[in-house]
């Protein structure tokens, strides 16, 4: 993913870093070694063990108790004092949704007009539901009318400031839109766009370390179909 983004100023990750993958210490590290600004995911803190698992799945469960015991003092000191919530310019970035940071799912219009009023900024990212989305609010002042697109990445997303928006890149680890890429997204303040990215990537190679490391079938298996 970052040799597909080239030049950038400066990363956005939208929490859950860690949770699902066998290189859980690996992948904060290259967020550490970046300019960054990241909040934290539900897998974080409870892998950091800032929160309890309750509301898990099995499988995800398993893979938080396994994520915590890899888990180096450092790492877990870094994803305990993620914060939920950061403004930076005209976006609010989040992992779930503005009124619920680390819980809140936002798949249908009508879950994300009812959050328009908790974030001040022209737009916000989320991730949590791994689905590259956006909701657009139909005036710059009211939250009423609030539509839902797919995107992609033939069709860049103007972001004027006019039109307030919640915009989902996806996910680089386990994409569920039912496409194995990974999923990303950059934003150009120059032009003042979003572009979605999608980049294939040997998942075989995450599943062979997730088999040697005993995780969950089900967890290996979604990798190939973006489920």
């Amino acid at each position: 993913m970052l040799a597909a983004a080239a030049k950038f100023d400066r990363i956005w990750c939208l929490g859950d870093l860690v949770g699902y993958g066998p290189d859980p210490n690996e992948c904060v590290d290259v967020i550490r070694s970046l300019d960054h600004a990241t909040v934290a995911g539900n897998h974080d803190w409870v892998a950091a063990g800032r929160r309890s698992a309750a509301g898990f799945n099995p499988n995800a469960a398993f893979a938080a108790a396994w994520t915590a015991a890899q888990l180096l003092p450092e790492t877990q000191k870094f994803l305990r004092a993620l914060p939920e919530t950061v403004v930076e310019s005209d976006f609010t970035l989040v992992h779930g949704s503005p009124r619920a940071p680390t819980e809140e799912y936002l798949f249908r219009a009508s879950e994300a007009r009812a959050n328009f009023p908790h974030f001040a900024t022209p737009h916000c990212l989320v991730g949590h539901t791994h689905v590259p989305s956006a909701f657009i609010a139909a005036t710059s002042k009211s939250s009423r009318d609030v539509i839902g697109v797919t995107l992609s990445p033939e069709e860049p997303l103007p972001l004027d400031g006019k039109v307030r928006m919640i915009i989902n890149p996806g996910s680089v680890g386990q994409p569920r839109d039912y496409n194995p890429e990974a999923a990303f997204g950059i934003y150009d303040s120059d032009n003042r766009e979003f572009q979605l990215h999608r980049i294939a990537y040997d998942f075989t190679i995450t599943q062979q370390k997730m088999r040697e490391a005993n995780l969950p079938q089900p967890l290996i298996e979604r990798l190939a179909f973006g489920v």
